[in-house]
C-alpha cells in the first residue's frame, strides 16, 4: 500500500511538470478583425469619399480650364477660373492628407469624367456655357451632399475635418453656378429672340420686295395696255 502512494504521488508530480502544451493544446485567440478598415485605418466608407473627392477635385479642374479657355461669355470664363483655384486647392491639400494615412491617390481622371471633358470639348460658344453650367450645377448639388454627410458621419476625424472644412466653399460654388445658369438661360432665349426678330424682319422685307415686283409689272401691263388702246384707235381714224 505504501508502494503504490508512492507511485501515485510520482506520477502526479510528473503531470504537473509538464509544459502547458502538453497539458492543453488550446489555439491562442486570434484578434478582432476590423470589418470595413484598410490601409490607413480608414472605414471602407471614409477611403470612397476620398477617392471620390479626388477624382472630383481633379475633374473640376480640367473643365474649369476648358471653360476658361472656350466659355462664350466672361462669367463663364471667371467661374470656370474660380473652379481650377479652389479646386486646385482642395485637390493639393488632400493629396497631404492621404500621405498622412498611407493612401495613393488616382493621378489622372476617371472614365466617367474623361468621357464628359470629351464631349465639352466639342462645343463652342452658347452651347459650350450652357452644356458646362448645367453639369456644375449637377456636380455641386451632389458633391455638396456627400460632403455634408462626411462632416456629421465619417469615421475618420480627419475625414470629418476635410469635409467640414471644404462643405462652405462647394456651397458657395453651388449658388454661383445656379446663378450663372440662369444667366447663360437667359442669354440663349435672348439669342433666340434675335434670331426670330431677324427672321421676321427678313420675311417682310422680302414680302415687300414681291409686292413692288408685283406692283411694278402691273404698272408696266398697264401702260403697255395703254400705249396698245392708243396705236388701234389711230389706225381705225386712219
Amino acid at each position: 500500500m505504501k508502494l503504490h502512494r508512492t507511485t501515485l504521488a510520482f506520477a502526479v508530480a510528473a503531470a504537473l511538470a509538464l509544459p502547458p502544451a502538453v497539458m492543453a493544446q488550446q489555439p491562442a485567440p486570434k484578434p478582432e478583425s476590423k470589418q470595413g478598415q484598410n490601409k490607413g485605418g480608414l472605414a471602407q466608407g471614409d477611403r470612397k469619399f476620398v477617392m471620390e473627392a479626388a477624382h472630383g477635385n481633379m475633374a473640376e479642374v480640367e473643365l474649369g480650364k476648358l471653360a476658361a479657355d472656350k466659355g462664350a461669355s466672361d462669367a463663364v470664363k471667371q467661374f470656370g477660373k474660380r473652379m481650377t483655384d479652389d479646386h486646385g486647392k482642395a485637390n493639393a491639400e488632400l493629396k497631404d492628407f492621404a500621405e498622412k494615412k498611407g493612401l495613393t491617390l488616382p493621378a489622372d481622371l476617371d472614365a466617367k469624367h474623361k468621357q464628359l471633358r470629351d464631349r465639352l470639348a466639342k462645343l463652342n460658344g452658347a452651347d459650350f456655357d450652357r452644356a458646362y453650367a448645367n453639369e456644375m450645377v449637377k456636380d455641386h448639388k451632389k458633391d455638396v451632399k456627400e460632403f455634408q454627410r462626411e462632416a456629421e458621419k465619417a469615421k475618420d476625424p480627419d475625414v470629418k475635418s476635410f469635409a467640414a472644412k471644404t462643405l462652405p466653399t462647394l456651397q458657395d460654388h453651388l449658388k454661383q453656378v445656379e446663378d450663372l445658369q440662369t444667366q447663360v438661360k437667359g442669354t440663349a432665349k435672348t439669342e433666340l429672340g434675335k434670331l426670330a426678330g431677324d427672321r421676321d424682319l427678313e420675311s417682310s422685307g422680302r414680302v415687300e420686295r414681291a409686292e413692288g415686283r408685283v406692283q411694278e409689272k402691273a404698272g408696266k401691263a398697264k401702260r403697255e395696255i395703254g400705249e396698245a388702246v392708243e396705236n388701234l384707235g389711230e389706225e381705225i381714224a386712219g
